[in-house]
């Protein structure tokens, strides 16, 4: 085997694959045999390194040189300064003080990476890479030197919670389950994801697929299951296929099947696939989709513990907590533990997204700030505006404010701040955007998942929607905001499960934090932010219009009219707020009121 001077890893991940990665690893290599350099220099597939705003990323090593925004007629000159000639392409170094409106003082300079230890760092593709990285140790460590009893108590001591949105302890899960006797148990990963904006679990998958796979497998053994299932929406096409090249090199190395190790365990893991439906990231509900059944939940007890997928008792962890758990047996509970909060240990994955410079997936301490998340690691507030709110949880979280951007993150104080850690979605909004709209838009989602099952939210959530609707629309009523309040409280406490129980949270923190929005729209029939089309009023100013016809001439539907160089007039009632006007007038003579 070849002993390389060199290594290029290129992302690999969804968001650099769509910039053009694959077509940046065939130049790499074609360049590279050009050169006669195919025994010195090794290009490698890797998945999401995080950087996502700045890819497609090209790290180089040993020299750890970390190359962003490369494009396919980069490579030329990469191989030719930097691999034949040592000299770095600096203009394709990301330098955090050249970038406008950014403060970063290093993406990731606070983050501690546990699930995400190997994304972006080895081949997913490639059993070997895992091995090398200290793969498949817990589970051989597990298998030789603890019964499924003390390494249950491990994941107990360590205080890793589930981090798929509820946060249940998982090692007390784990035991649940291991007590209830069965012919036939099953360890179930709930890959489900499909909050707006999320894409935690489906990075760890792309980018490390072996790492749930033994984890599942240790969760296995503790329960006592032989048969795992990773339940995955088809929508995930790039961890569709890397899990089934994991799951057919783990099988070849004797690491699923049969007599795993020469331990006497027998562990094997298959697909199902989910077909988008949100609801399907409840425990129950996914479990009856992987029965064929419609996804609905049902009350509990029973929990899926003791009676789950075809009526055995089932043991549901998400991605992100899988991930964790071989890491968690390697370097001990204490380990674990002296990371995060009292009551939240470890770290938490999330994915920025919204009005952010550093758009991306990072993975930070329990407790760090949202004012480090969003002004130190996510580089602050696109175009210097100014930071409004922060969505966490998704469309079950609520808004996060400026008041809240020194609390530190954890299950805890998110909940007593009115949202929710959720599956780790982070959502960044700026003084632009309209809260009322941000809670329509995930009241809309929200409705469109419902699965239907329970009244308040089949119900409920439309009825919200309808009113926020009207408001949005200047035909809201002082009424009508106290029963959106008093009908979000009901919808909460009368839900069937989680999706109808968190719902109306988008409702309840924006009126919280911005009830002077909701007024706006209500007495004096506008948005403050200017988002709402039919609250928005187009005017040309009479004293800066020269009478140019420009406006005139580019309306789509006829609405301006007036002489040459005269001042013209919209008329409003044709006028559909398209913003053509604005964007051809040169004398700034338009103006939304």
């Amino acid at each position: 085997m070849a002993k390389y001077k060199m290594h290029l890893l290129v992302c690999g991940g969804t968001s650099c694959r769509a910039s053009a990665s694959d077509s940046i690893i065939e130049k790499f290599k074609s360049e590279i045999a050009a050169n006669g350099l195919e025994n010195d220099v090794q290009v490698i597939l890797t998945g999401c390194f995080g950087f996502c705003e700045n890819g497609p990323i090209v790290k180089v090593l040993p020299d750890n040189t970390f190359y962003t925004q490369v494009k396919p007629e980069d490579v030329t000159e990469i191989i030719a300064e930097h691999v034949i000639k040592g000299k770095k392409v600096n203009r394709l170094i990301y330098n955090p003080e050249q970038k406008k409106g950014s403060k970063s003082k290093g993406f990731y300079r606070k983050q501690i990476r546990i699930a995400l230890r190997n994304c972006g760092v080895i081949n997913p593709e490639n059993v070997d890479e895992y091995i090398a990285r200290d793969g498949y140790q817990a589970i051989g460590k597990v298998l030789k030197d603890y019964t499924p009893a003390q390494a249950i108590d491990i994941i107990k001591k360590s205080g890793l919670r589930g981090r798929g949105g509820g946060g249940f302890p998982t090692g007390l899960k784990w035991e649940i389950a291991s007590k209830n006797a069965a012919d036939q148990k099953y360890v179930v990963c709930n890959a489900d994801e499909g909050d707006p904006g999320a894409f935690m679990d489906r990075s760890v998958l792309e980018g490390d697929p072996h790492s749930v796979l033994e984890a599942m497998a240790i969760c296995g053994y503790c329960i006592g299951a032989t048969q795992g299932v990773i339940y995955i929406r088809a929508e995930y096409p790039l961890a569709i296929t890397r899990l089934k090249i994991a799951i057919n090199q783990a099988r070849e190395y004797g690491l699923l099947g049969k007599d795993i190790l020469g331990s006497g365990f027998d562990f094997d893991i298959t697909l199902r696939y989910g077909a988008g439906a949100f609801v399907c990231g409840e425990e129950t509900s996914l479990i009856h989709s992987m029965e064929g059944l419609r996804g609905e939940p049902t009350n509990k007890p029973p929990f899926p513990a003791e009676s789950g997928y075809l009526g055995k008792p089932t043991n549901v962890n998400n991605v992100e907590t899988f991930a964790s758990v071989p890491v968690i047996i390697l370097k001990g509970a204490d380990w674990f533990s002296s990371i995060g909060t009292e009551k939240s240990k470890g770290t938490k994955v999330f994915a920025l997204a919204g009005k952010i410079n550093n758009v991306g997936l990072i993975e930070v301490p329990m407790g760090t700030t949202l004012r480090e998340v969003i002004f130190e690691i996510g580089g602050g507030i696109k175009n210097g505006k100014k930071f409004k709110a922060a969505q966490t949880g998704g469309p079950s979280g609520g808004c996060l404010t400026e008041k809240h951007l020194d609390t530190p993150i954890d299950f805890d104080n998110l909940i007593a701040a009115g949202s929710m850690m959720g599956s780790g979605g982070m959502i960044v909004m700026d003084e632009d955007d309209c809260m009322v709209s941000i809670a329509k838009f995930f009241l809309d989602f929200t409705v469109e998942e419902s699965c239907g099952k329970c009244a308040p939210c089949r119900i409920g959530n439309k009825r919200l929607y309808e009113i926020l609707e009207r408001i949005t629309n200047g035909e809201g009523t002082m009424e009508e905001l106290e029963r959106l309040r008093n009908l979000s409280l009901v919808i909460k406490d009368t839900s069937l499960c989680g999706l109808g129980q968190t719902s109306p949270n988008p409702v309840l923190s924006t009126m919280d934090n911005f009830y002077h929005e909701y007024l706006a729209h209500v007495n004096d029939k506008k948005c403050p932010a200017g988002q709402c089309k039919s609250l928005m009023k187009y005017v040309i100013e009479p004293e800066a219009c020269v009478g140019c016809t420009a406006c005139a001439r580019n309306c789509p539907v006829n609405a301006i009219s007036g002489e040459r160089k005269k001042p013209h007039v919209i008329d409003t009632a044709i006028c559909i707020k398209c913003g053509a006007c604005i964007e051809k007038c040169k004398f700034n003579a338009i103006s939304i009121k």
